[in-house]
């Protein structure tokens, strides 16, 4: 383990470390780091409007992907699981498929495109719901649900893997041992059996649903634009960017990393402590 361990400190815990001392910091990647102390914080929290938006925004996506996107992955794991061996690959691979597909987001463009050439578009016209197009990228009340509809479709990604593998692990001999003592039903199998079967499964899956709608952008840059009309779609990860790599003011967008991977470890910490929960 001693190649990984070291390529992971080099390149994870360091970097982290290094940007939670220059968020203390300014610095424009010219002049040499100038301590400011918690200035770049005060700014963050009682000056950058946008900010506050992208905390809005990041928190309701994460409170309606996370919980939503873990779950289907889960019921879709375990429905496949109980296929033949050859279909339930192949069912794999369609859920799974979105998740690695390049032009999705092209995809996406096409259905929400603003003019009458729109599938959604062409299809509310033709049944009569609409009598002119929508500018469904472009219109602030439309965005955020379109993102969080598209980010769902694509969240059958690693953590849906982990419980197909998951779930492939768990001791059959279990489900006849808990016949004996008195496991009636397919819903006491997976509540006594499953599940705590595949507690570093649903770990796993937690922690990966949970950064990733933490850190949503792709989605976000991709349909809405960057910015997106009144920064409807703006995200902590988008900000960070915004400030990061066309701006440079590295301090300020280490502040913002600092506050992204904060919010990051204080969830996944009440997450850890309910799924240990899973079978009592």
């Amino acid at each position: 383990m001693s190649p990984y361990l070291l390529l992971f400190a080099i390149f994870t815990v360091l970097p982290v470390i290094m940007s939670v001392f220059i968020s203390f910091t300014y610095f424009n990647m010219l002049e040499f780091p100038r301590f400011i102390g918690w200035q770049n914080y005060s700014r963050l929290f009682l000056e950058d409007d946008v900010f506050l938006i992208a905390i809005k925004n990041t928190i309701l996506f994460a409170v309606i992907t996370g919980p939503l996107s873990y779950m289907a992955c889960f019921v879709f794991a375990w429905i496949i699981n109980d296929l033949r061996p050859k279909l339930r690959a192949f069912m794999t691979l369609i859920f799974y498929a979105p998740s690695i597909s390049g032009n999705v987001y092209f995809l996406w463009q096409m259905i929400f495109s603003g003019d009458r050439y729109g599938i959604a578009n062409g299809f509310l016209i033709k049944m009569g719901v609409l009598l002119d197009p929508i500018q469904w990228l472009k219109t602030e009340q439309y965005i955020m649900p379109i993102i969080i509809l598209v980010q769902l479709w694509l969240s059958l990604g690693t953590g849906f893997l982990a419980f197909i593998a998951g779930l492939q692990t768990v001791d059959k001999t279990l489900y006849e041992a808990g016949a004996v003592d008195g496991v009636k039903n397919r819903w006491q199998e997976l509540w006594y059996i499953t599940l705590p079967s595949m507690k570093p499964q649903l770990m796993f899956g937690a922690v990966i649903q949970i950064t990733s709608s933490l850190a949503i952008a792709d989605v976000s840059i991709y349909l809405a634009g960057f910015p997106s009309v009144n920064y409807a779609a703006e995200t902590i990860v988008t900000h960070l960017i915004d400030f990061g790599t066309i701006r440079f003011e590295m301090g300020y967008a280490s502040a913002i990393a600092t506050v992204l991977f904060t919010l990051m470890v204080g969830t996944n910490l009440v997450v850890q402590r309910l799924l240990r929960r899973v079978g009592e």
